[in-house]
């Protein structure tokens, strides 16, 4: 069974943007057992708005029998800072104060949140990694910490990730953050504020994780006389409430601004030679219908990272297929594996 566990860091933590915090939580999950030899580690990020029970959205890929069975790996992931699922956030209470953060939890980038995870790796006293998979966020984290501690890592698996963030991607999510700014509730240091603006964020969102093919596909009205409510306006409004019964405005805010912040150059002299620091033998996978994070993001950074392979997944869903095409990714990943193991024996 999945077991659930918080690791505290009890000292001030320094952050990118020159601010800190004083110590954080992270809330993590594992799954499995660590082997004798401790080399059986299978470290998950999960995305934008995931959680760390990973069985509950990538139910496809852990389990007996499955391309990662507890009986052979030991499988850890941890909510990320910022977000609302138990690591510290902008609904934390803040430790000074005794009052939750709200609007003063301050910026976070990708790198704090990786540099937060190496801490908890090294709280557990493991040294080294046999896979690291990320996807979408995930998955840019991924890239970072791989670059960030090339020593650690054996493999490196980044599903439908960049190495810096896009403009098209930033523009997305600014777009996110205007409909939550546009709420009148957003300024005030409530649980709810903002909710009406997410609702739309949510929205907005959507429809870089999706596709044309997927909505008329999936959300086509069969009825030739309808001049109202149609099956793709409730979908979106369905999708805009679900998410407030999981998430928070803030949260959104800030996770988004980390997810635009992710440029492995930052600070190391550009992308290309912080790229060619990872160690890890490297598989980068794209979805050849994702609009948010298009292959060519993928191909790059096989073309730049030594020791890596691309494989590309088709999938009617875009960005989305990460979470839904379980048989594919399954494939594309035992087959990574598959040529890892014969390069080594041909060295």
């Amino acid at each position: 069974m999945i077991a659930d566990r918080v690791f505290e860091y009890q000292k001030p933590y320094e952050l990118e943007s020159g601010k800190s915090l004083p110590g954080f939580k992270l809330y993590y999950s594992t799954y499995g057992k660590l082997n004798e030899a401790r080399d059986n580690v299978i470290w998950v990020l999960h995305a934008f708005t995931g959680n760390s029970d990973f069985t509950q959205w990538w139910p496809g890929l852990f389990g007996e029998g499955k391309l990662y069975d507890p009986e052979k790996h030991f499988v850890i992931c941890a909510n990320m800072l910022g977000g609302c699922y138990g690591s510290t956030g902008p609904l934390s209470d803040n430790p000074e104060t005794g009052k939750p953060y709200f609007h003063d939890f301050p910026l976070l980038t990708n790198r704090d949140m990786v540099l937060a995870f190496d801490l908890l790796r090294d709280h557990l006293d493991i040294k080294r990694i046999h896979t690291v998979i990320g996807c979408s966020m995930g998955g840019q984290q991924a890239i970072e910490w791989a670059v960030d501690q090339p020593g650690v890592f054996d493999h490196l698996i980044a599903i439908g990730a960049n190495a810096r963030h896009s403009p098209w991607g930033i523009a997305f999510n600014e777009t996110q953050r205007m409909a939550i700014a546009a709420d009148p509730t957003w300024k005030k240091d409530k649980k709810k504020a903002g909710f009406e603006g997410m609702k739309a964020a949510r929205a907005v969102g959507l429809l870089s994780y999706r596709n044309y093919v997927c909505y008329k596909e999936k959300q086509s009205d069969t009825d030739d006389e309808k001049y109202d409510d149609f099956r793709s306006s409730s979908y979106q409004q369905y999708q805009g409430v679900k998410i407030t019964q999981r998430f928070n405005a803030f949260s959104y805010w800030i996770l988004s601004k980390a997810m635009d912040s992710q440029n492995v150059g930052r600070g190391r002299d550009g992308i290309k030679k912080a790229l060619k620091r990872v160690k890890a033998r490297s598989l980068f996978l794209g979805i050849d219908n994702d609009i948010l994070f298009p292959v060519v993001e993928q191909k790059m950074l096989t073309d730049t990272v030594e020791n890596s392979w691309y494989d590309e997944i088709d999938s009617i869903y875009g960005h989305d297929g990460f979470l839904l095409e379980f048989e594919k990714l399954t494939i594309a990943i035992n087959n990574f594996y598959k040529k890892v193991a014969a390069r080594k024996k041909t060295a």
